[in-house]
């Protein structure tokens, strides 16, 4: 049985809510044992308030939300590469478990879904470089296809996986069951992953119909994912 303590709260599901505060400080009214930031909820509260918020809360973090989008300028920029160092750093400051990654779509104006994922590859590449100095691990989470021109072009664990073996030591995968619990070769890429690689496991449902392809998420139990079946693969 999974007990609140176990769990971690990821800030997107209070986003409109609470900030940064309020969510360390609903975690512990509710005996949540953990808490999984979005960037732009550190920097509301400045990085170096929250590592001291989360740091005196006792709460573990079980990771950073989000680095990645790589493709969002068109080609791997300077810019984008700055910005997921940033990312590293505010994951250490943190004392976050992973720094997560949601890769990035289609370049704007492009088809070119190949081309997409040779320039996250190559992003990943140099944030991983970065992020090997200051031991921190990157999760790539892959998400639904629906999201490939848009969000992210790595659309299943088993490209997620195949990045990983490109690129070596350091890099895993974050496993939200929102996004593969359509995959058929699900239970094999877990197997995959292993423990070494598999950083992070996000839970929610997929509720039908699904009404908005970004926001419409349910609780746990409300849809139609079989989370316990997942959630023993993982195990």
């Amino acid at each position: 049985m999974i007990t609140p303590a176990k769990l971690s709260l990821n800030t997107a599901t209070v986003s409109k809510q609470w900030n940064l505060q309020q969510s360390v400080e609903g975690c512990l009214r509710h005996g949540i044992g953990g808490i999984a930031p979005w960037r732009d909820k550190l920097h509301e509260a400045g990085v170096e308030e929250s590592a001291r918020m989360i740091r005196e809360s006792g709460l573990a973090v079980s990771g950073l939300c989000r680095g990645g989008w790589y493709t969002a300028e068109g080609a791997l920029t300077q810019a984008v590469i700055d910005d997921n160092k940033t990312a590293v750093d505010e994951a250490v400051a943190i004392g976050a478990a992973c720094l997560v990654m949601v890769v990035g779509g289609l370049p704007p104006g492009s088809r070119d879904l190949v081309g997409a994922r040779s320039i996250v590859t190559e992003g990943l590449g140099k944030t991983l470089d970065y992020a090997r100095t200051v031991d921190m691990p990157i999760a790539i989470e892959p998400l639904h296809p629906m999201y490939a021109a848009d969000r992210a072009c790595v659309n299943t664990t088993a490209q997620a996986l195949d990045i990983c073996d490109e690129l070596g030591e350091g890099i895993g995968v974050a496993l939200d069951v929102y996004h593969i619990w359509w995959d058929p070769d699900i239970r094999a890429q877990i197997q995959r992953a292993g423990k070494e690689r598999l950083l992070a496991f996000h839970i929610c449902d997929w509720l039908s119909p699904t009404s908005d392809m970004l926001t419409d998420r349910g609780m746990m139990g409300d849809g139609v994912i079989d989370i316990r079946h997942y959630r023993a693969m993982v195990e």
